[in-house]
């Protein structure tokens, strides 16, 4: 396995790893601001219990979040240090902008939502909660800003080798930023969402706190519906994007090999990458009609790009159509939900409440194989045709020390989940209403 590879293999499991955690502290931010909304608006004690309760569990998935976030940033300069050279004029501000503007406004915050409890005045502790919300949508903006210019470059020239920033917003504002952030904002709230729903459904099928779980049953489903369609439509918008500037991505997700002509949309399928063939179930003309609005609109396929400028096919094709596919199963948990809740029987139906237990890995399973669908979708290019993946590596660190440090963050971060399973088994075992 040559260092190349093994360097892209860590990179990937440790952001594999730490994206568990920011769609859940994101998504339950939000939660926090409507339950402590809610209390503020009625006074009602049950809402103030749902706040706190839900705290502790944000509080626990944040620390999680900011701990494996950093060994992900250290990467950057121990195993892609052409990459960061390239890229370091370009990052430097979205960064910065991540630490000073959203993180340090989220993390300041925190204490008062923390600890603020009969310290400061009601007001002042809901303000608190609304900027620890904001902080953490600000800081996954930044983020995604920087992501996203390497999908989409803009704003910048490259002088000596180095990408330099020429128009601060234009880079900022690039063609994909604020399709790729509303689709990963929604995936969060849908995350929140549905662990709030788990959470939920796991209390009504013991029956117990069964005033706690209806309130937050009721409130998920809303936000669950909400957020899926919201998925829905920012998903078609950013394939639109990718249709323009990344077209070889967009025929790895459908499996498009043929030049110029109409495509089709796959329902499933599998690629055969070197016969050029896609087989499987597929609406005709689907994904022509899904980005011209015409049937008859050509589609750029792969054989319009030589071998070596396409990604691995088969890998996109399964993971955006699992992606798309458990979309469309979150639509249709969250509608049944809505009716049932309507019919006055959600929370005596067993089979849809364990429907609901298990869903809260729906949307991390989504998250997980959408972004694994962006970024393997945009190889050969780590920077979208100005850096190669296989330029950007560093040379001077070994296969070994590779491998030795992949095996030992493989360890810890079993350790460190195991421990965040337990302590959010204990606590969402505590009854509510007890602090």
């Amino acid at each position: 396995m040559d260092l190349s590879l093994l360097s892209r293999i860590q990179f990937a499991f440790t952001v594999a790893f730490h994206y568990l955690f920011p769609p859940m502290s994101i998504g339950l931010s939000l939660f926090l601001v409507i339950f402590e909304g809610l209390y503020l608006k009625t006074g009602d004690e049950i809402y103030h219990k749902l706040t706190k309760f839900w705290v502790k569990i944000f509080s626990l998935t944040f620390a999680l979040g900011v701990a494996t976030g950093i060994v992900m940033e250290f990467q950057f300069g121990t195993n892609w240090s052409r990459y960061s050279r390239f890229v370091g004029d370009v990052f430097g501000s979205p960064l910065a902008a991540e630490g000073l503007f959203a993180f340090f406004l989220e993390s300041g915050f925190l204490g008062i939502l923390l600890f603020g409890w009969n310290r400061v005045s009601k007001r002042m502790h809901f303000i608190s909660t609304i900027l620890v919300c904001l902080g953490a949508h600000l800081s996954a903006f930044w983020i995604i800003v920087a992501n996203s210019w390497q999908q989409t470059p803009a704003g910048h020239h490259i002088v000596n080798g180095r990408a330099e920033i020429i128009d601060f917003w234009a880079m900022v504002f690039n063609p994909s930023t604020i399709d790729r952030f509303i689709h990963s904002i929604g995936g969060c709230w849908l995350t929140g969402a549905f662990i709030v729903l788990s959470v939920s459904a796991f209390y009504l099928l013991k029956k117990i706190h069964l005033e706690y779980a209806k309130i937050c049953m009721k409130t998920g489903i809303l936000v669950a519906l909400c957020s899926s369609l919201l998925q829905l439509f920012s998903g078609h918008s950013s394939a639109i994007g990718v249709s323009k500037y990344q077209p070889a991505k967009l025929a790895a997700f459908e499996g498009h090999f043929e030049e110029n002509s109409p495509a089709d949309l796959y329902l499933f399928g599998w690629v055969f990458d070197k016969q050029e063939k896609t087989i499987g179930i597929a609406i005709p003309k689907m994904l022509s009609i899904l980005v011209s609005g015409n049937p008859n609109t050509p589609v750029m396929g792969l054989k319009s790009f030589s071998p070596e400028n396409r990604p691995p096919v088969n890998i996109v094709f399964q993971t955006y159509h699992l992606m798309v596919g458990i979309g469309f199963a979150l639509i249709g948990l969250s509608l049944l939900g809505l009716f049932l809740w309507w019919r006055g029987s959600l929370f005596e139906n067993k089979w849809v409440l364990y429907c609901f237990l298990i869903s809260a890995l729906g949307p991390q399973i989504a998250n997980q194989v959408g972004w694994a669908s962006a970024e393997i979708g945009r190889q050969p290019w780590i920077v979208y045709n100005l850096l190669r993946t296989k330029d950007a590596f560093s040379p001077v660190v070994g296969q070994a020390e590779v491998f030795t440090s992949l095996l030992l963050f493989g360890f810890v971060y079993f350790v460190l989940f195991v421990l965040f399973l337990y302590l959010l088994d204990l606590k969402i075992r505590v009854k509510p209403e007890l602090d």
